[in-house]
């Protein structure tokens, strides 16, 4: 697969996501992420005004499934989502819905291992169920906490090259990378690079970074995408 830069609009005011998602698109971005925040604040609302200003562009709808799994892909996909992310600690169950529903509405499914016991064997478990990529997650509060008690906290580089080795899918790496270590996952044979809180966002307030945003996703872009095509 060819490496991908998915911008994450971890934001809770529409209108800041469209303009965000604008100026990412400029700058280069492939794949637009309706954050979790977003889908809490706006609902399918945030997916379908995301696809109905950008119609070409592929859209993840990061619902962090856990139950009721066909019809929350339902709902998304009949806004415009191109994949939906379900969580690896569902039930089978839920997962099994959730991947007969994207292909009944023709969308992809993501499964997501954070704080799955074994994450190898979870990332494996999630593609035998269907999954069509894998997010290999370390989760948001577990980071911040441990880094408020002074410990330390693992990252998603520690066992990347395993999970990439274990599947056949392709692999995002997610959740406290520096933007330096995101850009580099693709050499871990992880082709899809996301750029969101607090790489892009502002991780605390939900709002978009200051700075010059749009310069910096365009050089991200530029070395994202000299990596070519990615193989395991």
């Amino acid at each position: 697969m060819r490496a991908t830069v998915q911008l994450s609009l971890d934001l809770i005011d529409l209108n800041e996501a469209l303009r965000t998602a604008e100026l990412g698109l400029r700058a280069g971005v492939d794949w637009l992420e309706a954050g979790t925040p977003l889908i809490l604040a706006e609902g399918t609302r945030g997916v379908r005004e995301l696809r109905a200003r950008f119609p070409e562009t592929p859209i993840v709808a990061d619902l962090k499934i856990m139950d009721g799994g066909a019809l929350e892909t339902e709902l998304m996909a009949k806004a415009g989502a191109s994949m939906v992310v379900v969580m690896g600690q569902a039930h089978e169950e839920t997962i099994e819905l959730v991947v007969k529903a994207g292909r009944d509405y023709g969308i992809k499914i993501m499964g997501d291992n954070m704080n799955m016991h074994d994450p190898v064997a979870g990332a494996k478990r999630l593609e035998e169920l269907g999954c069509d990529y894998i997010v290999h997650h370390i989760g948001y509060d577990m980071r911040t906490v441990r880094k408020q008690r002074g410990q330390s906290a693992p990252t998603p580089l520690d066992q990347l090259r395993e999970i990439v080795s274990a599947v056949n899918v392709p692999v995002q790496a997610v959740g406290g990378l520096t933007i330096e270590q995101a850009i580099e996952t693709p050499r871990y044979g992880a082709p899809l690079v996301v750029i969101g809180a607090p790489l892009a966002i502002d991780a605390h307030a939900f709002r978009t970074a200051e700075g010059d945003l749009e310069g910096a996703l365009r050089l991200i872009c530029e070395r994202v995408h000299a990596f070519g095509e990615v193989t395991a």
